[in-house]
């Protein structure tokens, strides 16, 4: 059985005891959090998708951690007139272990 869900304008496909990477969520760790925009759900080979959502399908998950991506370097210059600007950037996300799939 496996879901695709949205969450922080991305899609996943998901099953029960997968560990996801998503945008940063606002919970603590340990924290239950539920996916209510299941865009499809497959269950013992039957495909039910949603126009959009499908209808009172629910994916639970428990998070498992916060934490910051690698360190991207962006590097603006402008060729002979001595203009350079370094910065760095790490994105935050937020580690999620799917529990349970309703469907």
């Amino acid at each position: 059985m496996y879901a695709v869900i949205v969450t922080g304008g991305k899609q996943y496909k998901v099953q029960e005891g997968d560990a996801i990477f998503v945008e940063k969520l606002n919970a603590n760790e340990g924290d239950s959090v539920t996916f209510d925009q299941v865009l499809l759900v497959s269950k013992d080979g039957s495909v039910t998708t949603g126009t959009p959502t499908v209808p009172g399908a629910v994916v639970t998950g428990k998070v498992e951690k916060q934490g910051k991506g690698r360190k991207i370097v962006v590097f603006k210059f402008k060729a002979k007139k001595n203009y350079r600007r370094k910065q760095g950037h790490r994105q935050p996300y937020t580690k999620v272990v799917i529990e349970k799939i309703q469907a």
